[in-house]
């Protein structure tokens, strides 16, 4: 009973929200052709019917929840206008099709919820009608009263008159219930087949309490059989009797006619003698008559049980025929069940290997990070060293510019004075030139102007020699200070290219590798050096030297 009372709850709370749920979506006043709530009613006639005690009449046990919902009126006045309705509708001929009208009616006054709670309340009242374990004088029954709340919010709109209540099958459709677990979690499919199990349970708890309820009907139709044969041999005996009783009616009144004619034609005393014979007679034939009266009236009886006895067996046969038919359905619900569970438990086996495969890829993913985190450490201890390194020589720059800044200042003003008299000396040195070429036109002074030139040139040449080396080394200052101390100059005239030895052109470049001083044309390409991360310019054999050296360190 524990057990139907858990299953009957679980099954009107997934009818409850279902419906709430589908009316909602829906939005517009449901009829008796939608099926969740037909699947509610349902529902809740078996949730009635649970427990129920069995009256005994003349045609065996009646089981009907129309006895409890008429106590309803006497609680809540309200409902007595919905008992009316029931009873004045002329299509309903039993009591469970008029407790399946009121369960509508009372939806449709949304008040369902109220009467209900207003019954569960009165359990002396309930006691007369359930047995003490029943799902009404239990705590499911408040818990589904409580639910019904909920359809308060839903509006219903049925028609009684044309509809057949006391004819229709309650079976449960356990496929409107019943979800697919594809894209479901792991726990939410454990939750899913317990419930299938429940719903399993309780469908097997169903099919053996109507096995047992078709096993009782076919006892009472044995039964009923054997009282019918009795009966048809009981009539037959009666119409036996009857005829004989007619034949000596026939007799005696042959016997009185002729008596009556002897008495006409006879002395008087034989007519006194054949008087007390007549009123025997006549006695006689009052008791034969009315021994027939009752025999009549017997037999009338005899029909009577008959004909409520043939009927009782057509309803019988009926809702044997019913019940087999909800059999049918239910062993199909119950094979879908198993299919399902077939498939369930497949499923789960998938996952599980799924589960067991991502769990190793899992594994394998940690050692890898494992081993990224121990990289990335070395990588992170790396980079502070790299820090550390460029703290210091940011500082050794500052101390050097710090120690150095002056003595570059000094520089730069003199190679500013430098430039400016070289600067000078060039503008001579071409105004001497222009005075040579003028001086070739005349001959007479030939003699004086060479040595003039001499000297100019002597002078201009010495000024060169004083400008560059101040140049060099304000250039080597400023360009790399920290390299300067341990690398002294390479090239001893840095105005000359160290390659093809041309002193052609006034702008001479500085390779940043080897620090020599080479033209242009030398110095055309350009390549990152370790000192520096931008490209810096080299010149032609430090380039070839520093791609071999590239191309042959590891990466």
């Amino acid at each position: 009973m524990a057990n139907e009372r858990m299953n009957l709850m679980n099954m009107a709370k997934l009818s409850i929200k279902g419906l709430i749920e589908s009316a909602l979506n829906l939005g517009r006043t449901l009829d008796s052709d939608y099926a969740p709530l037909q699947q509610f009613f349902v529902v809740m006639e078996h949730c009635l019917k649970h427990g129920l005690k069995a009256k005994k009449t003349f045609l065996g046990q009646n089981k009907s929840f129309w006895g409890p919902l008429e106590l309803v009126e006497k609680l809540v006045p309200e409902a007595a206008e919905i008992t009316a309705s029931v009873k004045d509708l002329p299509g309903l001929k039993t009591p469970v099709g008029r407790g399946r009208a009121w369960l509508r009616l009372a939806l449709m006054q949304k008040k369902l919820s109220e009467y209900m709670k207003a019954l569960i309340n009165k359990k002396e009242l309930l006691s007369e009608f359930y047995e003490v374990n029943a799902l009404m004088m239990e705590e499911e029954g408040a818990i589904i009263a409580g639910l019904l709340v909920g359809l308060n919010v839903i509006d219903a709109n049925f028609c009684m008159k044309g509809e057949d209540l006391d004819s229709q099958v309650g079976v449960i459709d356990f496929s409107m219930y019943l979800k697919d677990g594809n894209s479901s979690k792991g726990s939410e499919g454990d939750g899913q087949i317990t419930a299938i199990l429940d719903q399993k349970n309780y469908v097997e708890e169903l099919n053996r309490h109507l096995n047992a309820t078709v096993n009782n009907l076919q006892t009472k139709v044995d039964l009923l059989e054997k009282s019918n044969t009795k009966l048809t041999e009981e009539l037959a005996v009666a119409n036996n009797r009857i005829i004989t009783l007619q034949e000596e009616m026939e007799r005696v009144k042959e016997e009185s006619s002729y008596l009556l004619e002897s008495n006409r034609k006879g002395p008087k005393q034989d007519r006194t003698a054949e008087g007390q014979a007549l009123s025997e007679a006549r006695k006689h034939l009052k008791e034969e008559t009315q021994l027939r009266l009752d025999v009549e009236k017997e037999l009338e009886l005899q029909i009577s049980m008959r004909q409520e006895m043939e009927l009782a067996m057509k309803m019988l046969e009926k809702d044997v025929c019913e019940k087999q038919d909800a059999l049918v359905s239910l062993r199909q619900q119950l094979d879908d069940l198993r299919a399902l569970k077939h498939e369930l438990a497949f499923k789960l086996q998938s996952s599980d290997l799924g589960v067991k495969q991502k769990s190793e890829l899992n594994s394998r993913l940690e050692e890898k990070t494992n081993q990224m985190a121990a990289t990335i450490k070395q990588l992170e201890q790396r980079l502070r060293q790299a820090e550390r390194g460029r703290q210091s020589a940011e500082l050794d720059n500052r101390l050097f510019k710090q120690d150095f800044g002056d003595k570059i200042n000094s520089l730069q003003l003199e190679v500013e004075a430098l430039t400016r008299q070289r600067t000078q000396l060039e503008l001579e040195l071409k105004q001497e030139k222009e005075r040579k070429s003028q001086n070739r036109g005349t001959p007479g002074k030939g003699a004086q102007k060479p040595e003039l030139r001499m000297d100019g040139k002597h002078r201009i040449q010495e000024e060169n020699v004083k400008l560059k080396k101040p140049l060099e080394e304000s250039h080597r200052l400023l360009t790399h200070p920290a390299e300067e101390q341990g690398q002294p100059s390479l090239s001893e005239k840095p105005q000359v290219c160290q390659l093809c030895q041309e002193d052609d052109s006034l702008t001479k470049n500085t390779c940043r590798n080897c620090r020599g001083t080479f033209c242009n044309a030398c110095t055309t390409n350009e390549l990152p050096l370790p000192s520096s991360i931008k490209p810096e310019r080299v010149c032609n054999p430090c380039h070839e030297q520093l791609i071999k050296q590239y191309s042959s360190s590891p990466p």
